[in-house]
């Protein structure tokens, strides 16, 4: 089981010391889908008792993160094709109405902002770090969501891009590498139409925007077979990423 064990643990419980290493780790990959949880283990790992771990897994259960397999007990949550169609349909919706809201309410200063993030995206894009870009787009999703001022719709969209995040990783080599400076140009589509405060122009790029992302991962789906994961994902050397074992 590879996993990183932070070392920053004092001001935290055992659940949730347990619970946030576990969930970092699955989000990054570092934990992959069908990766069994052997109880005992992570506790044996973590040196604690095994009750902090049940009540951890249970937590992520109840998000979707670990599900419990029928005479294999707790494995990281797969990555289906239906959990990757939730993803980016529940990411439209939410990016049709932050989009619409962030146009509205707009200041010069924040458009400023946006630009800001776009171009540090396109510098990333040329040096080839796609890492960078990634967590910028991420950025740049939350920037808009923020102008809102729906405490409760940036609230979900940080929920939904942390599952896209998942997503992109786990499947780096087979479909972002492939789509980024397509995503890059509606980047910039919807930073124009957010200057320009034009709102059916937001929609139609925002439509576009995750349809194209959710297609792109449902034709890479359905030409590679069941068995066979995604290639790990590669650093600038060519070499796969190293992670702590467990």
């Amino acid at each position: 089981m590879p996993l990183a064990i932070p070392k920053e643990k004092r001001h935290r419980t055992k659940q949730q010391f347990v619970y946030r290493t576990l969930r970092d780790a699955i989000m990054k990959c570092e934990l992959p889908p069908g990766e069994r949880l052997v109880i005992d283990d992570v506790a044996r790992r973590f040196e604690v008792s095994i009750i902090p771990v049940r009540e951890a897994l249970q937590i992520l259960q109840s998000e979707g993160l670990v599900v419990n397999v029928p005479h294999v007990g707790a494995t990281v949550a797969p990555l289906s094709g239906d959990s990757i169609l939730e993803v980016f349909t529940v990411l439209e919706g939410l990016e049709v109405v932050a989009t619409r809201g962030a146009a509205q309410r707009a200041t010069p200063e924040d458009v400023l902002v946006l630009t800001e993030i776009v171009d540090a995206m396109d510098r990333a894009l040329s040096e080839r770090s796609y890492e960078q870009w990634a967590d910028l787009n991420t950025r740049f999703h939350l920037a808009i969501s923020r102008l809102t001022c729906m405490p409760v719709l940036h609230e979900m969209m940080e929920r939904i891009l942390d599952r896209w995040d998942r997503v992109r990783r786990y499947y780096f080599s087979g479909v972002l590498i492939h789509r980024v400076d397509q995503a890059q140009q509606e980047h910039h589509s919807l930073l124009a139409a957010i200057r320009e405060r034009n709102l059916a122009k937001l929609e139609e790029t925002i439509r576009q925007h995750n349809q194209g992302a959710l297609a792109a991962y449902t034709a890479f789906l359905e030409s590679t077979p069941a068995d066979s994961p995604p290639a790990p994902k590669t650093s600038r050397s060519g070499a796969p990423p190293q992670l702590p074992g467990l």
